[in-house]
């Protein structure tokens, strides 16, 4: 069984920068895309970005473009979302999901349908 688990979560204020990670078990990590994901009460969980199997490409949703990088680290079956000039909007929980392919689709890699295994998410919040 796949497990995913985040870190690095915390209250911050707006424009300072934090670090969340997401541990994966198992010997498979570089073959899958990971992704980051963020979601609020009673909001839809919404797509943050995501990194192909050998981390050569990424995308990002537009909100959080120029501000946020993903990166992975497949020696130690890590991935990461560095977060700077952080804002209020910015405040939730931060999951990461396991892509079910190794390079992410155009069509398709912000939907929650493209990941297979997730994390239980850490909380970031914001204060303005």
């Amino acid at each position: 069984q796949v497990q995913l688990v985040e870190s690095g979560g915390g209250l911050v204020q707006a424009g300072d920068s934090l670090r969340v990670s997401c541990v994966v078990s198992g010997r498979t990590f570089s073959s899958y895309s990971m992704g980051w994901f963020r979601q609020t009460p009673g909001k839809e969980r919404e797509f943050v970005a995501v990194i192909s199997g050998s981390g050569r490409t990424t995308a990002y949703a537009d909100s959080v473009k120029g501000r946020f990088t993903i990166s992975r680290d497949n020696a130690k079956n890590m991935a990461y979302l560095q977060m700077n000039g952080l804002k209020a909007e910015d405040t939730a929980v931060y999951l990461c999901a396991r892509g079910k392919t190794y390079h992410y689709v155009q069509s398709s890699y912000s939907r929650r349908s493209s990941y297979d295994y997730w994390g239980q998410g850490t909380q970031v919040t914001v204060s303005s």
